[in-house]
């Protein structure tokens, strides 16, 4: 049975056995790589104790896909080489190739590395944490792949919003990472980034710093811009805060876009044109920065002073030729910079075959290509031909002199960032030569136990990385971290435009957060060089005094610092600066141009002496002429068939009537006075009344009779309420116009409607008696006659209406002599044509009937305009008595 049982428990044991593996071969088959990434990098691990990660954004952006979803996806490469950060990323190997030569530092341990390209996007960030993690190009994420040498920390990964997202991942596992350019004081979060450190001052140090260089100088309006990431909205909310605590107003605020976007970028550009602040401060990166620089270029916006954030004040993206207009004159912080021996020689001393960022940076340098075959098919895209020595154009050789060249990669007289990542290198360094030298039974951890340098957790470094402290090689500078971060100090930096035209970073102060609050902030004011190269701040308030002819308004919702400078209205004036109410100014007073004093108003009269009063007097003097000569004419020829036939007492009457309405229009001109406002209207008034009863009457004396009504009118107009002179004050602010004030609207609307009640009917008589069969028809020279008087007087009423002033009198003088001359020219030229022109047909025979027709309808003559309407209605003809 013992036996039976031991079988059993083998069968057993097997059974599982079998089944595990199953299970294993299952799962295995069910699993796959959902992704691989396509990542730039540095590695070299082979025989090393320790690697430490490292992560710089080489490139600035990733390469745009067409978005096709129907194939594959593949992880996108990057584009838009960045030398500053290669520089980065060189000083990186640098310092571990530095640390590897000691034998005070480690000297056990031979450092390796595997460093990333973020290719300053997150996306590629978690690719690179992922992968490095993982230990192997293909990430699978959660597993630790391979047995090469233990991970120590991660060196990155650039900008905040990278740092941000690789923290998240990191802190999982407790994983160190020590970031050289990540200063959002959102990192400062232990509870959400717990093993997150920085060689770099947090931002709060920054932006308290911006705020107290804001209030030295005394600006209390400023802009602000940020990029559109933590980086930016963090430290510009900081620095936002502190200054409308201190009673700064802000004029704007705007963000730079992180994907291309000329759009947003033409907005920011417009909302700067159009603030008055002469002060912008930017928290931004180079990278985002330098679409907005290149259009405010393009748009030559000057006379503003840029306050820079460490990210972009020393960057030589920013600082390129051409850019003094824009941004000489400006102030920012940089963080400590240090000099770095051996750096140089490092940075030049480069194989350009070594690896494929390294190819990359050199055919980008030297704008020529490593590969044959591609310089090769280029040379006859292009049509060119092999050089002597059968080398393609285009190729390069491989030992071109980086030194020659002026770049931003070999210039180390600017060595900020690049300092902060040669300190986070040496971080790790310190910290792990302290986990390789634990005494045993001394150490930190349960027990005391000690870390093994060749296989230790992430969190056992994490450890010794919080306590770190040493000094910086060659500057001596103390490095240790509180809460993850060290010590706010900056250098305040002037760019001054040098007598070479190149701009130059001078150093003007500095700011050390660990001072006393009255004591951080140190600037030397006098070797400061403004954007206008004066020696004195520019001026920056929200609103200027409101000077005399102003008041000020206050602007709801707006801090107080912020007023609007209204103008007095018309006719108010105010006489101080930052006046709150204006003053009225009251009677024949008015404000002049400047509204800060009261001056007397304009008076104004259609004079005698001035052109157009001039102009009208010719005319009406040349009317008036023009009329007499017309009577001559008749007298000379009155015992003409022609003059006879047509009344000549009526004819004169008429003439008479027409000479007083172009003389009474002089009267309107001039200042009004009692005997003219009197004599202009009723003159006028009869003047019409005769001319119109003339030509209504049939005979003198039913002329007489239509005058006589009229003038009983004027008569008690004149006797109850005349016309008179007045000052107009209401018509125009500035003015006072002297007018004739009618006395009666109801008196002038009586003489005038009975007026247009005589020239109705002689319009309609006229018009009737056009068809009468004469040889000289005077009812149709009266028809156009008063066809051109209602024309006139017609159009007289809108033109008299919208106009003002003098120009009232001129539009009245002008309808008076213009249908006058219509009356005149219709009635009495085609008469004076026969008289003058055409004597032969002045016979008597022409100014009778015409034979009557066969169909037995009447003719007659239309001597008068009563005459004919008579013979109408009896329908004869009139009888020839001569």
């Amino acid at each position: 049975s013992w036996k039976y049982n031991k079988c059993l428990v083998i069968f057993a044991l097997g059974f599982c056995a079998l089944f595990c593996l199953h299970g294993s071969v299952s799962a295995e088959s069910t699993c796959k790589l959902k992704a691989k990434f396509n990542l730039n990098s540095y590695k070299d691990v082979e025989k090393k104790k320790v690697v430490i990660g490292g992560m710089f954004p080489v490139h600035k952006r990733i390469a745009s896909n067409d978005g096709n979803t129907s194939r594959v996806p593949v992880s996108s490469g990057c584009e838009g080489f960045n030398f500053r950060t290669f520089r980065w990323t060189q000083t990186m190997l640098f310092a571990i190739n530095e640390i590897n030569k000691r034998n005070d530092l480690l000297p056990k341990t031979d450092l390796g590395y595997v460093i990333y390209d973020s290719c300053f996007t997150i996306s590629k960030a978690v690719e690179g944490t992922l992968t490095y993690l993982t230990g192997q190009d293909e990430a699978v994420p959660n597993y630790r792949c391979g047995n090469g040498p233990p991970l120590a920390a991660l060196v990155g990964a650039g900008g905040s919003d990278l740092s941000i997202a690789t923290a998240r991942i990191l802190g999982l596992y407790h994983f160190p990472q020590v970031s050289y350019c990540s200063t959002c004081s959102a990192l400062n979060n232990k509870f959400q980034f717990p093993t997150f450190l920085r060689t770099i001052p947090n931002d709060q140090h920054q932006s308290t710093a911006m705020a107290q260089m804001v209030l030295h100088f005394g600006w209390t309006w400023v802009g602000i811009i940020a990029a559109e990431d933590d980086y930016g909205k963090y430290g510009i909310k900081d620095f936002k805060d502190q200054v409308e605590e201190a009673g700064v107003c802000i004029s704007f605020s705007e963000t730079l876009p992180k994907v291309s976007s000329p759009a947003a970028i033409q907005r920011v550009v417009q909302t700067i044109v159009e603030s008055t602040a002469k002060i912008i401060v930017v928290f931004s990166s180079d990278v985002d920065l330098s679409p907005l620089i290149s259009e405010l270029l393009h748009h030559n916006v000057t006379n503003r002073t840029w306050i820079a954030s460490e990210a972009w004040i020393t960057s030589a993206l920013i600082n390129q030729p051409g850019v003094s207009p824009v941004l000489a004159g400006t102030l920012g912080f940089g963080v400590k910079r240090a000099e770095i021996p051996g750096l140089q020689r490092h940075l030049l001393d480069l194989d350009p075959f070594a690896d494929p960022l390294t190819e990359e940076f050199w055919e980008t340098l030297f704008n020529c290509t490593l590969d044959y075959g591609k310089a090769l098919r280029m040379a006859r895209e292009v049509n060119r031909t092999l050089s002597r020595a059968g080398v393609p154009d285009g190729l390069c050789t491989g030992t071109e002199s980086v030194a020659q060249l002026s770049n931003t990669y070999s210039d180390v007289s600017q060595l900020r960032i690049t300092y902060s990542v040669y300190k986070a290198v040496y971080a790790v360094a310190h910290a792990l030569h302290h986990l390789e030298h634990c005494e045993p039974g001394n150490g930190p951890f349960v027990g005391k136990s000690c870390a093994d340098i060749t296989n230790f957790e992430p969190w056992q470094l994490m450890y010794y990385m919080k306590n770190v402290h040493f000094k910086v090689p060659n500057t001596e500078e103390e490095i240790y971290f509180v809460d993850g971060d060290i010590e706010g100090y900056y250098d305040i930096i002037n760019w001054q435009l040098g007598g070479d035209g190149e701009i130059s970073y001078v150093t003007v102060g500095h700011y050390n957060g660990s001072a006393a609050p009255e004591d951080r902030l140190h600037i030397r004011n006098g070797s400061i060089v403004w954007n206008n190269e004066e020696s004195t701040p520019p001026r920056s308030v929200c609103s200027e005094n409101c000077q005399p002819g102003t008041r000020k308004g206050i602007r709801q919702g707006e801090p107080v610092c912020c007023f609007d400078c209204i103008p007095c209205a018309d006719g108010e004036i105010s006489n101080t600066t930052n006046a709150r109410e204006c003053i009225l100014c009251s009677g024949d007073f008015w404000s002049n141009d400047a509204h800060d004093t009261c001056v007397p108003k304009i008076i104004e009269f259609l004079a005698f002496g001035e052109p157009l009063g001039v102009t009208l007097i010719v005319i009406a003097a040349l009317g008036a002429l023009l009329t007499i000569a017309v009577g001559v004419v008749l007298i000379l020829h009155i015992d003409t068939p022609l003059v006879k036939a047509n009344d000549p007492l009526l004819s004169f009457s008429l003439l008479f009537s027409l000479v007083v309405t172009f003389l009474c229009s002089i009267v309107f001109l001039g200042e009004p006075q009692h005997w003219s406002c009197m004599t202009s209207q009723v003159a006028l008034a009869l003047g019409f009344a005769l001319c119109l009863s003339s030509i209504m009457g049939g005979s003198p004396e039913g002329a007489a009779f239509l005058l006589f009504l009229n003038i009983q009118t004027c008569t008690v107009w004149l006797i109850i309420l005349p016309p008179h002179p007045v000052k107009n004050t209401s018509a125009q602010n500035i003015k006072i116009i002297l007018e004739c004030d009618e006395g009666s609207i109801v008196f002038i609307c009586c003489v005038f409607a009975y007026d247009i009640v005589l020239a109705l009917l002689a319009f309609v008589f006229a018009f009737i008696a056009r068809k009468l069969e004469d040889h000289f028809s005077e009812a149709k020279c009266v028809t156009f006659g008063m066809l051109v008087f209602f024309i006139v007087w017609i159009s007289f009423v809108p033109a008299y209406l919208s106009t003002r002033g003098k120009f009232m009198v001129a539009v009245q003088i002008f309808a008076i002599l213009a249908s006058s001359f219509g009356l005149l020219f219709c009635i009495f030229l085609p008469k004076c044509y026969i008289l003058l022109v055409k004597p032969e047909r002045n016979k008597e025979e022409m100014m009778k009937p015409r034979p009557k027709p066969r169909d037995g309808t009447t003719t007659g003559t239309s001597a008068s305009l009563a005459t004919a309407a008579t013979e109408i209605n009896a329908s004869t003809a009139v009888d020839d008595k001569d």
